[in-house]
């Protein structure tokens, strides 16, 4: 007998997601004005970054060995994790200004963070199950937007205090996790998954198939994250050197939101073309981007906007399609800890690729910054034509 899905709960998720990952990049948006106002360091970009993505992959890991998500209701722990990154997303208003107060307020929050993404991840598997695959890309485009939202709000809220920001993310990040626990619930699908377990962590990469999924993965990780987080000092570059005048806040909004259309668009493609053949294609988009990168600042303004738009569309497109083929070239008994372990190394990889660019931002124009990510596509892009020619396009 098929269960009905009240039509109610894909969007409460999506929603729930957008709101509670909108504490992700809260940090990043503020940092120009804390930078000022707290005597940071020039160099605080990379730093602040990687703090919260290693209290991500520090949560995500003390949340699969506990099996947090599997021994507790999942909307309650995704509420509960809602309210606590909230109340450490915000504190930085009352707490003493320094450096290491916003490395560690950061660092926290990530941490609550990875009871935000994954759980609602699988909440919606309890509801969806077989069909998750439909609702995968408007996950992920709920991440995006969520990622991108602190920028808008800096903007609207640029006559205001940096505070606005973080009341605003905090804020919505708990009315995400009150709709959660009350519209959506518990699935009709739930039950025990499988834990964690670090004997299988070399066991699963000796299969073939996922090896090259999740090497694909890793590729498009170690571009995205830093994309992200570079584009504001993009478009500060770009200002600069042409004497233009475009409001980075606003822009870097909505370079990174329209890649939300590009992971709803390429959830439906991939159900006629496959899930590895649209990873293949972002991820080539994004790789010659990458090379062409230094280039585009020499475009007028309408162009070079344009291309960023599209980058941004493809840069993350890709994402939710090699979630799915992780999943399903997986060994079946082992899923939870396969998924478990290529999610932390893909963030784990995001620090180095981000620290690289910190570090290259000091020694290098600007314009070269963003060339020196192609490593990553051109590293994914093999991986991912190997499941071309092996037939795993389906996910």
């Amino acid at each position: 007998m098929t269960l009905s899905v009240p039509k109610r709960v894909l969007p409460t998720i999506v929603f729930a997601q957008f709101a509670g990952t909108s504490l992700w990049f809260a940090g990043n948006a503020i940092l120009k004005e804390l930078q000022s106002e707290w005597v940071l360091p020039e160099d605080a970009l990379a730093a602040v970054t990687s703090s919260v993505q290693l209290g991500f992959i520090f949560g995500t890991f003390i949340f699969a060995l506990l099996s947090i998500a599997d021994r507790f209701k999942p909307s309650r722990v995704f509420l509960l994790c809602a309210l606590t990154g909230s109340a450490l997303n915000v504190s930085l208003i009352i707490l003493p200004p320094s450096y290491f107060v916003l490395l560690s307020a950061r660092f926290l929050t990530g941490i609550f963070i990875a009871g935000i993404y994954p759980v609602g991840m699988k909440i919606a598997s309890d509801w969806f199950e077989g069909k998750l695959g439909k609702a995968l890309g408007y996950l992920v485009g709920a991440l995006v937007l969520g990622s991108a939202f602190p920028h808008l709000l800096n903007y609207t809220g640029s006559s205001l205090s940096w505070k606005f920001v973080l009341i605003g993310t905090s804020a919505l990040a708990v009315i995400g996790g009150l709709a959660m626990l009350f519209f959506v619930g518990e699935g009709p699908h739930r039950r025990k998954g499988s834990k964690f377990n670090p004997a299988k962590i070399f066991e699963v990469f000796k299969v073939k198939e996922f090896r090259s999924a999740a090497f694909g993965y890793f590729g498009h990780m170690w571009e995205l994250y830093t994309f992200w987080a570079f584009l504001p000092v993009m478009l500060v570059y770009y200002n600069e050197t042409q004497g233009t005048s475009l409001p980075p806040s606003l822009f870097t909004f909505i370079i990174m939101a329209i890649g939300a259309i590009g992971c709803v668009l390429g959830g439906f493609i991939s159900v006629k073309k496959g899930s590895a053949k649209v990873a293949y294609s972002f991820l080539m988009i994004s790789g010659i981007l990458c090379l062409v990168s230094p280039l585009i600042f020499n475009l007028n303004e309408t162009f070079f906007i344009a291309t960023l738009l599209v980058w941004g569309f493809a840069v993350i497109g890709d994402s939710a399609q090699f979630s799915s083929l992780t999943a399903k070239t997986a060994p079946k008994e082992s899923v939870g800890t396969a998924i478990t372990i290529v999610v932390s190394i893909g963030f784990l990889l995001t620090i180095p690729s981000i620290q690289l660019l910190g570090y290259l931002a000091t020694v290098i124009d600007t314009k070269w910054l963003m060339f020196s990510l192609f490593i990553g596509p051109l590293f994914g892009l093999v991986h991912t034509k190997k499941l071309i020619k092996e037939n795993i396009t389906k996910a």
